[in-house]
Parts: structure tokens; sequence; C-alpha cells
């Protein structure tokens, strides 16, 4: 039997969130059986607990952000990028702010931390979700598309007429595995125009924002002086943003998934679209890892 996957004990971080410029502590404790990824604020009193559940998604400018009981948990997207990565199923992700600290703005440090809390299986069945039909997400000309797949395919292209984006890097294909992502996906970072940071500081946005957490592209290609980790890092960021998004949907999914220009809104309109409609899905387990189609290899 495929089982469902928490970690063997607590492990404890600090970072500086993105938005708000301020030191965050993030700590990631091990969860029972269907309990689901849940994110606690434990800087209020009491403390709020805020499922990783799309449908408490309210705001997706640039991140994407839960909400309940007039409680945010924002910046969610890498960290759950990685736990949906390392196959996670039950998870407590405590956070001091109204945000997740940024790291270096990928998903690579979350996977270190995760790997020091030692993954341990418990004693039920992995759950799925199934894409059994067509389910879009259409915005202008931005699209997000869920078709019938036996594994978990990814296909993600992005848009950009600018020097730092060459056209034969913005499209990237990855078969999803714990393999595939830990090596191919979780290192690419986040970018951003230099052109666009007065604007978001002026609104209180960014304020953590440094080369040290993110790609900074100006008028003619990459500020960093270590230039990319890959040469399609932009697309393969986008790949990880929608890994972490897709898995508010509460289980691991299979399906093929189209992304075009897509973002963290579209993300989500489109798990909300197979939510809709109970016949676009239906949950699966498997009682022989070998029928699965995603792998769940142990790294060591």
């Amino acid at each position: 039997m495929l089982k469902q996957r928490t970690l063997k004990r607590m492990v404890k971080a600090s970072g500086i969130g993105l938005h708000s410029g301020q030191k965050v502590m993030i700590n990631f404790v091990p969860h029972t059986v269907d309990g689901g990824i849940i994110f606690r604020r434990i800087d209020l009193n009491p403390p709020v607990d805020i499922p990783a559940d799309a449908l408490l998604i309210q705001e997706a400018f640039m991140c994407s952000n839960l909400v309940q009981e007039n409680a945010k948990v924002g910046t969610i997207e890498h960290v759950m990028s990685a736990i949906a990565g390392l196959g996670i199923d039950n998870l407590i992700v405590e956070v001091s702010a109204s945000e997740v600290p940024i790291m270096d703005g990928s998903a690579g440090p979350f996977i270190y931390l995760l790997m020091q809390g030692e993954l341990v299986e418990q004693n039920a069945p992995k759950k799925f979700i199934k894409i059994l039909k067509p389910v879009e997400a259409l915005i202008d000309d931005k699209q997000a598309i869920f078709t019938p797949h036996h594994g978990f395919q990814l296909n993600f292209t992005i848009d950009f007429d600018h020097p730092a984006f060459a056209k034969e890097y913005q499209s990237a294909t990855i078969d999803f595995s714990t393999e595939t992502f830990v090596y191919e996906v979780s290192e690419a970072r986040t970018f951003g125009f230099m052109k666009d940071l007065d604007y978001l500081k002026a609104n209180n946005l960014a304020l953590g924002a440094s080369l040290e957490n993110a790609i900074g592209v100006d008028d003619t290609g990459v500020v960093n002086e270590e230039g990319l980790r890959f040469s399609d890092e932009f697309v393969r960021h986008k790949i990880l943003d929608a890994v972490g998004d897709l898995y508010l949907l509460g289980h691991q999914i299979i399906a093929k998934f189209d992304g075009y220009k897509s973002g963290h809104a579209l993300n989500n309109q489109l798990l909300r679209n197979v939510q809709s409609d109970p016949s676009n899905y239906e949950i699966v387990t498997f009682n022989d890892i070998e029928d699965c189609p995603i792998s769940y290899v142990s790294l060591s």
C-alpha cells in the first residue's frame, strides 16, 4: 500500500518575509493521518489554523494567500511546492507572521528543512485526485487546463518579449516525481522586474525583496552577478509555483496540466472549476506501489 507521509520530528527555521521585510519564524510540525496541510498563525492569541484549501484563497496578486477568520497566511506557494514535491500529506506549518519567509526565492531551502525532519509513513493509504475529463480556466489569453493523464505532467509556457527571456527557454515540460521535482524544479527562483520594484514598495509590497531571494531583471537582462541556475529558470519557477498552487486541491493530482501565461489566480480558478463538478474527478488510492503512476522515492 502506498501510504501517507508526515515528518518524524519538528523542524524550525527563520527568514525574511518577501512583502513585509520582517523576520518570520517557521516551524514544520508532524500531523495526524488525514490531517492535511495546516498553516498555523502562532503570533495570534489564540493561534489560528488555516487549512491549505483552494477555496480559502482570497488574494492571488503576485502570490497565493490563504484567508480565514480574518487571519491570513501569504506567499505559501513555494513551501506548498516543497511539501508536494516530497509527497507529504499531513503537516502543520507554524508561522509567526502573515506570510511565509521567502528564503532564497525557490523551494530548495524548504526541501532541505523538511528532509531534516525525516519523512515517515503513516498507516493509511495515500489519496490522489484523478482528473476524469478536461477542465479549463481562461482569463483573456491566459490558460490553465487539466486533461486526463496516467501520471502528473506539467507543461508551461511563458511569453515575455524581453532580452532576458530567450524564446527557446520559455516553455518546459516535466513528468512529476520526487526526484524530478527536487533536482530539476525546486531550485528555480522567483523573478521580478527592477522597474516595478519602486511601485511595489510604495504599495507596501516586496519590502523584503533583494537579489538574494529573487532574480532581478532590468532593461537589458539579468542583474544577479551569478546569473541563472538553469537556462530556462524563469519557466521552471512557474512550474514550481504551479505545483504548489495545485496542491491546494488537497491531494496530489493525477492529470496533465497545461499552463500558458498562467499565474496564481488562474491556477486557483482551475481548482475551483474542478471542485464545481464532482464528475470531474475521483479520489483513488493504490494498494500496490507499482501501480501508482507517480514516483515518490526516498531521498537520502
